[in-house]
């Protein structure tokens, strides 16, 4: 029977190092698989055909030692922190087109590109920018690529997946409205800084039966906001990959964010937005849990 186990970055004596997360015990993965270790997630998924291998031989080892250390009170870091691109998909849940009045379903996968300042960890004080009002939340599926996928690839999409992730899509709403030579402008809601929390663990795709069926949920002080599941996908992982392979190389370590469900706080009546000393709990069935304060 194989032994599960998530990948994430943890703070080690002051430095962000990876390690593998395997019950409720934490293991460096430089102790995991020894020699010239990766000193970082990407470096891993850079070499994830090979080092995958290494990885899930070693933890059937350590998983019959009592080594490692307890998972609580470890501070964790970005999983991913500087990868190539952050690529995230819009208007891809049937249930948020219907909170949005949105009748019509896209033909192809919604896209844009975020900078990767955007990216914050599980525990992170996110700092609401003075300059939005209207910020508001969105949990996402994330997708961690482990192999190149670009315009000339060929195999099946999924093969480049090397796992999946938490997410939360912060969004300054106020940037959405139709301004005056403006109209939508994506750049200023969604790129401010840390306005994507991401983690905190990636489980690696071979633990998830499914990623077309997972339970996403999303809490604010501990009061639901999203619940739903992402079969509510119009476009499932496969689909995207493919869409946005045609046009830009994918590569190792890159973060593809999917589509929010239902319940954001823009869909509500009366509408809702993120305040200072919040907190925003995103969970996904088998991945984790993500949850950050803001202020």
């Amino acid at each position: 029977m194989t032994t599960h186990y998530k990948l994430g970055t943890i703070s080690e004596n002051g430095h962000a190092v990876p390690a593998l997360l395997i019950d409720d015990r934490i293991y460096l993965i430089s102790e995991a698989i020894g020699g010239a270790a990766p000193q970082t997630l990407l470096d891993v998924f850079k070499e994830w055909s090979r080092l995958s291998t290494m990885i899930g031989q070693s933890v059937e080892g350590l998983a019959l030692r009592a080594a490692g250390r307890p998972a609580a009170g470890i501070t964790m870091e970005t999983p991913v922190a500087r990868p190539s691109k952050v690529v995230c998909v819009g208007a891809n849940y049937r249930d948020h087109l219907r909170e949005m009045k949105v009748t019509q379903l896209p033909e192809f996968p919604y896209s844009f590109l975020r900078p990767v300042t955007c990216l914050a960890s599980h525990g992170q004080e996110i700092k609401l920018p003075t300059i939005p009002r209207m910020v508001d939340w969105e949990a996402e599926l994330g997708v961690i690529i482990g192999s190149s996928f670009g315009p000339d690839s060929r195999g099946d999409p999924m093969a480049a997946v090397a796992g999946y992730t938490v997410v939360n899509d912060i969004s300054a709403r106020d940037w959405i409205a139709n301004k005056p030579f403006v109209g939508i402008d994506w750049v200023m809601q969604k790129s401010w800084d840390n306005f994507q929390p991401t983690g905190p663990w990636i489980t690696p795709a071979e633990f998830v039966a499914d990623a077309q069926k997972l339970p996403i949920g999303l809490w604010v002080n501990g009061i639901p906001k999203q619940q739903s599941n992402t079969a509510e996908m119009i476009f499932g992982v496969r689909e995207i990959i493919k869409h946005l392979g045609a046009m830009m190389t994918l590569e190792p370590g890159d973060v593809i964010a999917t589509g929010t469900p239902n319940g954001v706080g823009y869909g509500l009546s009366p509408q809702e937005f993120i305040k200072s000393g919040d907190s925003v709990r995103v969970t996904i069935e088998g991945l984790g849990t993500l949850e950050n304060k803001f202020i």
